[in-house]
């Protein structure tokens, strides 16, 4: 009974306590909402999936003709691949305009599961963002390059990351060579005070995207300590860019549909023909 009582007692003080007093910390394993990426319009796989298609027709029997065709064929995909694969989302795949271009994967940035890293993903993404700055006061606007510099101190106006999400597509190893591109999400104006950016680490080996990336970065006026706009002659150049990013989605796009007629043709004229019958060669001698 006298223990009964104290823990009744205990009991009683306890639920007495007033909800100022204590603070309950709620924890939760939902994902933090993030912009929606917007869909792909082609397959990452499409490079190889088209590489294979052509490859089963010529296995199958080609009349001499299209046997040259599909050469010409594989040779677009293998000269042009970066613009058919990245610049058909609308990035950029100059040398000059990619914040990381063929840099080798170092066998020192993989995990003990001998896979490269999650970390490294990131400082991927943010290394070729501000190479991809720097590149544009270097090349497309040297008369403006100091201040293009000065974009990654906290000298002036400047960009501050906001946040950055990931999404690995596939375990990157070494030896391999990755490419990073950025594009904007949308055209700024005016009022612009932030960029989202999307991200591209592009692996040389597999030719597709290994990981995503997600940006939101914030214009910063350093000596005010706020939020900013962007400097005009900046702002025209970002305007500059969507524009092009456009231009160069529409322009790969129309290649690839290109493509997929030709190779729709082999097809036709090959295994997928009504009276087709394989081309064994030598070996049915």
């Amino acid at each position: 009974m006298i223990i009964q009582r104290r823990i009744g007692h205990i009991a009683r003080r306890l639920t007495s306590t007033t909800n100022d007093a204590v603070t309950i910390r709620q924890y939760s394993a939902a994902a933090v909402p993030k912009t929606e990426e917007p869909k792909t319009p082609v397959s990452p796989r499409w490079l190889s999936d088209t590489k294979t298609r052509i490859g089963k027709c010529i296995t199958f029997g080609l009349p001499a003709p299209l046997v040259d065709e599909a050469g010409k064929i594989l040779r677009v995909l293998g000269t042009d691949w970066r613009n058919l694969v990245a610049g058909s989302e609308g990035y950029l795949t100059d040398k000059e305009r990619a914040g990381l271009h063929r840099q080798s994967i170092v066998w020192g940035e993989q995990d003990s599961m001998g896979h490269v890293n999650n970390v490294m993903y990131v400082r991927f993404a943010e290394s070729g963002r501000c190479n991809w700055t720097r590149n544009i006061g270097q090349y497309f606007d040297p008369r403006h390059k100091t201040a293009w510099e000065e974009l990654l101190t906290n000298r002036g106006i400047g960009l501050i990351l906001k946040s950055i999400t990931v999404d690995f597509k596939f375990p990157m190893t070494w030896p391999d060579r990755i490419s990073v591109y950025h594009k904007l999400r949308s055209r700024p104006d005016e009022s612009t005070q932030s960029m989202v950016l999307d991200v591209m680490i592009l692996s040389e080996g597999k030719q597709r995207p290994a990981a995503r990336c997600l940006e939101d970065v914030v214009v910063y006026d350093y000596k005010v300590g706020k939020k900013s706009r962007l400097e005009p002659f900046m702002l025209a150049k970002f305007k500059e860019i969507y524009d092009l990013q456009e231009a160069a989605k529409t322009e790969n796009l129309e290649k690839i549909q290109s493509i997929e007629q030709q190779v729709r043709r082999l097809e036709t004229e090959s295994w997928d023909r009504p009276d087709a019958k394989e081309d064994f060669g030598s070996a049915a001698a």
